[in-house]
C-alpha cells in the first residue's frame, strides 16, 4: 500500500482555493398548529335535539343553494320545537362576482322567512376569487425559480403548478368561506363575554354537505369537533344535519318548507354558489357561460395570465365554445317554468302545491 507523503498532499493555498461542497439545504421546518388543552377530542353528544340544547349558538352556513335551504328548513324547525330559536343564526360567505347573481339576498330572503331572527354576511378581506388566483400564480411562480437557481437550474424555464383550485387543492373555500366565517364566531364569543359561563362558548356549525355529492364527501362524519376552529374561548361542533339524504329528500323538504329556491336549478344546474365551481359538472359551467359569458370571458383572460386551464382537462375558453354552439344551435335559451327543478324530483303535483302555497303565503313567485 503506497503512503501519501508531504508533497502528494495539497498546499492550503489550494484548499483555501478549492470551491467548497454545497451544503444539503436543510428543509423548512413545518408549521404545527397547536389546538387548545380544554377543546376535546370527540364530542358529547350526537343527538341532534341534544347538541341544539347544549349550544350558546347554533350557525347555519348558508350559500343559498338547495342543500343549505333544505338543511336551513330542517334545523330551524327542530330549533323551533325546542323554543330556542334565538340561539340560531345564518351566515353566508358572499363571494362578489363570482357567484350567481342574487344568491345573497335570497340566502337573506330565505332566512327571514324561515323566521330567523339574525342574518350575517361575510366576506373575504381585499382581492376576490379571480384575483386570488393570479396573486397566488405570482408566489408559485416566484417559488419555482427560487428553487431552480438552488438547483443551478435556468429559472426562466420552470414549470409553475397551477394556480387554480382543483379537488385536491381548495384553498378557496377556506380563503373564501372558512376564515371569514371564523371572524364571525369571534364576535359571537365577544357577544357573550358578560356571561360567567365557565368553560368556552359552544358554537354549533351546521355545514349542508351530503354524502351522495362525491366520493370524499361521503367519508366526512356528521358530526364531529372542528379542532381547527375552536380555541381556548370557543369550542365548535361541525353538525352535518343533511349527510345522508337523497336528492329527493332535499326536494321534498324545499317543497314543505315553502321557500324559494334560486332559479338556477330550473336552468338545469345542479350545483350552485360559485357560477365556475371546479367541481361543477360541464353542464353547470356551459350553463354558466351562456347566462355569464362576461364571468366566463374574464376566466379565459386569468387562464392565459397564469398559463393554465380552469379546470383539469376542460379550459375555460372550451366552455364558452360549447356554450356558444349551443346558442347557435338553439338560440338565447328561454327561461324554463318555475318549478321545473323540483318538479323532476318530486312531481308535479307536490310541485304546484309548493307554487299554490308559497304565492298565498308571501304573494311571490315560486
Amino acid at each position: 500500500m503506497q503512503t501519501a507523503t508531504l508533497f502528494d498532499l495539497p498546499d492550503i493555498q489550494t484548499l483555501q482555493e478549492a470551491p467548497a461542497a454545497a451544503a444539503p439545504a436543510k428543509p423548512k421546518p413545518k408549521r404545527t398548529s397547536r389546538v387548545h388543552a380544554s377543546v376535546p377530542l370527540e364530542p358529547s353528544t350526537t343527538v341532534p335535539d341534544e347538541m341544539i340544547r347544549d349550544a350558546d349558538w347554533v350557525v347555519i352556513s348558508s350559500s343559498g343553494g338547495k342543500d343549505s335551504q333544505a338543511m336551513l328548513s330542517y334545523v330551524v324547525r327542530r330549533a323551533k320545537a325546542l323554543g330556542m330559536l334565538h340561539k340560531v343564526v345564518v351566515v353566508h360567505a358572499d363571494l362578489g362576482r363570482v357567484e350567481w347573481e342574487g344568491t345573497r339576498e335570497l340566502a337573506e330572503l330565505q332566512a327571514a322567512l324561515a323566521g330567523v331572527p339574525r342574518f350575517e354576511v361575510v366576506q373575504a378581506k381585499g382581492a376576490d376569487l379571480l384575483d386570488r388566483v393570479e396573486i397566488r400564480y405570482g408566489k408559485l411562480k416566484t417559488k419555482a425559480e427560487e428553487e431552480a437557481r438552488e438547483r443551478g437550474e435556468d429559472p426562466a424555464a420552470v414549470k409553475v403548478p397551477p394556480a387554480w383550485p382543483s379537488s385536491s387543492a381548495r384553498w378557496c373555500t377556506p380563503d373564501a368561506k372558512r376564515g371569514p366565517i371564523r371572524t364571525l364566531y369571534t364576535r359571537l364569543v365577544a357577544e357573550l363575554a358578560h356571561l360567567v359561563l365557565g368553560r368556552p362558548v359552544r358554537i354549533l356549525e351546521c355545514i349542508g354537505q351530503r354524502a351522495a355529492e362525491s366520493t370524499q364527501r361521503a367519508q366526512l362524519a356528521e358530526v364531529e369537533i372542528n379542532r381547527g376552529a375552536s380555541n381556548g374561548k370557543r369550542t365548535v361542533t361541525t353538525w352535518r344535519p343533511i349527510h345522508a339524504w337523497s336528492d329527493r329528500t332535499v326536494w321534498r323538504e324545499i317543497a314543505r318548507s315553502r321557500l324559494p329556491y334560486h332559479p338556477a336549478y330550473d336552468w338545469s344546474n345542479r350545483r350552485l354558489s360559485c357560477v365556475f365551481c371546479v367541481l361543477g359538472c360541464n353542464n353547470d359551467l356551459v350553463n354558466g357561460a351562456r347566462r355569464v359569458p362576461e364571468l366566463a370571458a374574464a376566466y379565459a383572460r386569468m387562464e392565459v395570465t397564469v398559463g393554465a386551464d380552469f379546470k383539469k382537462g376542460l379550459s375555460m375558453r372550451e366552455i364558452i365554445r360549447r356554450a356558444e354552439a349551443l346558442e347557435a344551435a338553439e338560440g338565447p335559451a328561454a327561461r324554463p317554468p318555475a318549478g321545473t327543478a323540483m318538479a323532476e324530483h318530486v312531481g308535479r303535483a307536490m310541485t304546484s302545491k309548493y307554487r299554490a302555497r308559497h304565492a298565498a303565503l308571501y304573494g311571490l313567485a315560486a
